[in-house]
């Protein structure tokens, strides 16, 4: 029996008689018996530079609250972009015209709306799960499309900067598509929808407030600097698995 928890947006695996659930730490992807730690989680280990530091020194005691928030808003826009390509129709307001999310949340959703009737793309994975047992890690993919005959990844962003750790991501993303499925990825992207573009550009893939943005860096050395992360991950993290694996629910005290 499963159910899908959505303020998790993860799989909870649960017993048949709900005494136990088997958790799926967003950290960690199980394969062959091992555990793969996640892209993102992995990328942890990245330098954050001087610049988080200013950060960090200026809001103080609210960066958890910040870092929360944002997520939290992420994880809505991706799921409102999930519900829009499987084809649901999404309603801002509620009964009595009430809004179900904050306008900013809906307005980047938006953004997304008007990237995808411009250009068009060919859907071919959404949330897709990669692997790659060569470097033993693992993730979901947001996008792979394909435009104007090329195929692309594209990972979904909505925060306010663009870190050098999502170059890196969507290099990985590559490498672990064309590993599973056989099939080049001609170009890999990170499509922000909280940019300050003013509105579209020929031969760009920009709008108001929404642009693609390609690593200047090759792909090659994306990849290598993903490797030297890597192996800081693995000496800090000599046996990485999740702290807990299972749930127990029912609980009574032995006699």
């Amino acid at each position: 029996m499963s159910i899908l928890k959505k303020s998790y947006n993860r799989l909870l695996e649960i017993s048949d008689d709900h005494k136990q659930i088997t958790l799926k730490d967003s950290r960690f992807y199980q394969r062959n018996g091992e555990y793969y730690p996640s892209v993102t989680y992995v990328l942890g280990c990245y330098p954050k530079g001087k610049h988080f530091e200013d950060w960090l020194k200026r809001v103080g005691y609210s960066a958890d609250y910040i870092v929360k928030k944002a997520g939290e808003q992420g994880t809505q826009v991706h799921d409102l972009c999930e519900r829009y390509l499987k084809g649901e129709e999404i309603r801002y307001f509620a009964e009595f015209s009430t809004p179900l999310y904050e306008p900013l949340v809906w307005e980047m959703f938006l953004r997304f709306v008007e990237f995808w009737e411009t250009f068009k793309p060919t859907l071919i994975e959404t949330e897709v799960f990669l692997f790659t047992d060569k470097m033993k890690v693992a993730g979901t993919c947001d996008l792979v499309v394909e435009i104007n005959g090329e195929r692309w990844i594209l990972d979904i962003k909505t925060s306010n900067t663009i870190a050098s750790t999502y170059e890196l991501q969507t290099a990985i993303y590559k490498e672990m598509y064309e590993e599973c499925y056989g099939k080049e990825i001609h170009r890999t992207g990170i499509l922000w929808l909280k940019s300050s573009k003013r509105g579209p550009r020929k031969d760009k893939f920009q709008g108001k407030g929404w642009e693609i943005i390609e690593s200047k860096r090759s792909f090659e050395d994306n990849i290598e600097i993903y490797k030297c992360v890597k192996k800081l991950f693995d000496i800090e993290n000599p046996k990485p698995e999740p702290l807990m694996k299972k749930l127990n629910t029912v609980i009574k005290q032995s006699e």
